[in-house]
């Protein structure tokens, strides 16, 4: 047990000490998140009323494509320079490899989403019910993106235009999740009950965290054959 808590360690440290090192990822995804809030305003108008009854779910598919953006690099190094046959043979249960990969992602990229929403919040004049939803939803549905994010990042390993072909595979996934995102906030907003979606999230989190490092570590068996 102590073995597999170090590697799950090691792993996790290293991939964060490598987006720490290289912040392109993060800042890219934290800036897309940004400015493509700031220009729906632009897009559908400044009224207060209409910006306030899409602010949800603008916040919550600009997060999800956000998110998006940085998972190709999740596998794709270390696929390129050898380091994925290592961590195949270092005898450490593979999906608890994955799930230090998709722990590491939601830290250098939701988890700055999650801060950097309620600051967007005011640009699409969300009302103030809805921050407290907005924030739960993110907390529990970004670690399913990420957790969802590795089975697509090991799906496209070596395939051309693996960024195209990951978004057509992960954003199908994505889709409950944003539902049901945009229903806690929009049920804050309109004083019903925020926690049956919550829960929804809870169960779609807890479903990710037990299947998603299986099937992402049976891809990546596959890729490096």
């Amino acid at each position: 047990m102590t073995g597999t808590f170090t590697a799950f360690t090691v792993v996790f440290t290293r991939d964060l000490r490598l987006a720490m090192r290289q912040r392109g990822d993060s800042l890219i995804a934290v800036a897309f998140f940004a400015i493509a809030a700031v220009l729906f305003p632009f897009g559908v108008g400044p009224e207060a009323g209409v910006l306030a009854r899409i602010a949800g779910g603008v916040l919550w598919v600009t997060a999800l494509l956000a998110a998006l953006l940085s998972l190709e690099g999740m596998f794709a190094a270390d696929f390129e320079d050898g380091t994925l046959d290592q961590l195949l043979l270092c005898g450490e249960p593979l999906p608890l490899i994955v799930l230090a990969k998709a722990v590491a992602h939601w830290t250098t990229t939701g988890i700055p989403l999650i801060v950097v929403a309620p600051l967007l919040a005011p640009t699409l004049h969300l009302p103030a019910e809805g921050y407290v939803p907005l924030i739960a939803a993110l907390a529990l549905g970004t670690p399913t993106l990420s957790l969802l994010g590795t089975v697509g990042a090991s799906l496209v390993l070596g395939a051309r235009r693996g960024g195209v072909l990951l978004s057509l595979l992960v954003l199908p996934l994505y889709v409950p999740v944003l539902i049901f995102g945009t229903a806690a906030v929009e049920a804050g907003i309109t004083g019903l009950a925020i926690k049956p979606p919550l829960l929804v999230l809870a169960g779609f989190f807890i479903l990710a965290l037990t299947l998603a490092p299986l099937a992402a570590a049976v891809a990546l068996r596959q890729a490096a054959q």
